[in-house]
């Protein structure tokens, strides 16, 4: 019998190469092509059956609404769109120690506990007892939970496939099974894609969720082949630093609910302690009357949050000035700077400059534009930003401020705060707020008061000792 052929498959994207390279020519990677054990035919899993006939359906049948099994845990639920749907994968990554392991035994314990639903909780890196040792450090050891470590998928699945098998699954981590179908070690891409279609197979098949952990890269993404995120429901991250008490958990996909939505959880020694108004979390340790400092009003999802952006403008001694930015993109600052440079006549290019997003959230949307800019003319001025002001707007390269969503929401969450004007960009519906911040936000009242401004050069004169330079305003 002729010995199969080995072949290169990239551990990124399961790209496949005939031999070794350094760098993957489909996803762009480095060093992630190793070296696999041809199979001499297809995968094919635990076993194929004979084709049948599909149950074609109409499309204008009238469809029931799928119920949610609601976990007790708000934050979570609301990540989840709701709650859980029967039948669903979600696959939950984050870095190592971040919380994973804990949230997901208690959403478990929560579930068996107070709804009775019959839950299991594979392992795949811990033994039985470690798992039990958590459950008692977090006051959860009197769930009906079942427990089990094990690796190997074909009786992980038999065990689903019973009559009796649990309603809601957790496999922790999919990069640990194994199906002994195929040669290949557990965690290559092979393996996780098997292992992965398998347990979604019969968890749709039985109408049971399906938690799947997964680990992730140095750069923070899910670790093993991207095919993984398109086979799953739901992908949620968790975010936040190990020395940090706060953790965020974050949709970037969900099937069943809006994607982008974010629960805040807090680390606490009885395990993760949800925070039901993670805005006034944020603000907590808050100083007014500090330079540097701007209150943002953003959007996670579909709930407003506000949190401060933190800047520091300083002299350099170096040749090429310092960037260094935690929470944000980095190339969004260098685009805001060079605006304020160029088209507001700010001489801050020759300086270090940092910047800082409060409370470990990290913010992707453009709304922060004005913010950050509010943020370094302060730090760069000495003068504070009111501190019952926020900020948000979009700034556009000529140095217009562009309208942002959702703004009433915002506004609304601000004066819920306590806060009694906002810095934002004109809308053309709405005749522009004197610059004492009287204007009134409609629907509010007059809870707040409105300062538009069209161009990032009406935000200077706010900060009348920022240092100027050659102005090129087009």
């Amino acid at each position: 019998m002729p010995r199969p052929t080995a072949r290169y498959v990239c551990q990124s994207c399961g790209a496949v190469y005939p031999k070794w390279s350094g760098r993957c020519d489909a996803c762009g990677e480095w060093n992630r092509i190793e070296e696999e054990a041809a199979a001499e035919a297809p995968p094919r899993g635990l076993g194929a059956a004979p084709g049948r006939r599909l149950d074609l359906q109409p499309l204008d049948m009238a469809t029931p609404d799928a119920p949610r099994r609601t976990t007790g845990i708000a934050e979570f639920d609301r990540v989840c769109g709701g709650g859980l749907v029967a039948g669903s994968a979600l696959l939950i990554g984050g870095d190592p120690g971040i919380g994973k392991s804990t949230l997901l035994l208690q959403v478990a314990c929560r579930l068996a506990a107070e709804a009775g639903v019959a839950c299991a909780y594979v392992s795949g890196e811990e033994a039985v007892e470690q798992v039990r040792l958590r459950a008692t450090r977090l006051g959860l050891s009197g769930a009906p939970v079942q427990l089990a470590a094990a690796t190997g998928v074909r009786d992980i699945v038999a065990t689903l496939d019973a009559r009796d098998g649990p309603a809601v699954v957790v496999i922790d981590s999919i990069q640990t099974m194994f199906v002994d179908a195929l040669e290949s070690a557990p965690g290559t891409v092979a393996q996780v894609r098997a292992s992965a279609a398998e347990l979604i197979r019969v968890a749709k098949r039985r109408g049971a969720c399906l938690f799947l952990v997964g680990h992730v890269t140095k750069d923070g993404s899910i670790a093993g082949p991207r095919v993984l995120e398109h086979m799953v429901d739901t992908v949620l991250y968790f975010e936040g630093e190990r020395s940090h008490q706060f953790r965020i958990l974050r949709a970037v996909k969900n099937r069943f609910g809006p994607t982008d939505e974010i629960g805040v959880f807090e680390m606490t020694d009885a395990g993760l302690a949800e925070v039901p108004n993670p805005s006034a979390l944020f603000l907590a340790d808050r100083r007014g009357d500090v330079s540097g400092a701007a209150v943002f009003a953003g959007m996670e999802g579909t709930r407003p949050v506000l949190v401060e952006v933190q800047a520091l403008v300083a002299p350099t001694s170096l040749g090429t000035p310092r960037r260094a930015v935690v929470g944000w993109d980095s190339a969004r600052l260098a685009m805001v700077l060079a605006v304020l440079e160029a088209r507001c006549g700010v001489a801050i290019g020759l300086n270090d400059v940092y910047l800082n997003i409060a409370g470990g959230l990290r913010i992707a949307e453009p709304a922060a534009d004005l913010a950050v800019a509010a943020a370094l003319l302060s730090s760069l001025s000495g003068e504070p930003v009111a501190h019952d002001t926020v900020v948000f707007g979009e700034i556009g390269l000529s140095g217009e401020v562009r309208p942002v969503g959702q703004t009433d929401q915002r506004l609304k969450e601000a004066a819920k705060l306590g806060f009694a004007r906002a810095i934002l960009p004109r809308r053309p519906e709405r005749p522009r707020a004197r610059r004492d911040g009287s204007g009134d936000s409609a629907g509010l009242n007059g809870a707040i008061g409105l300062i538009d401004i069209a161009h990032l050069e009406d935000l200077r004169p706010m900060f009348a000792d920022a240092p100027a330079g050659r102005r090129m305003r087009g």
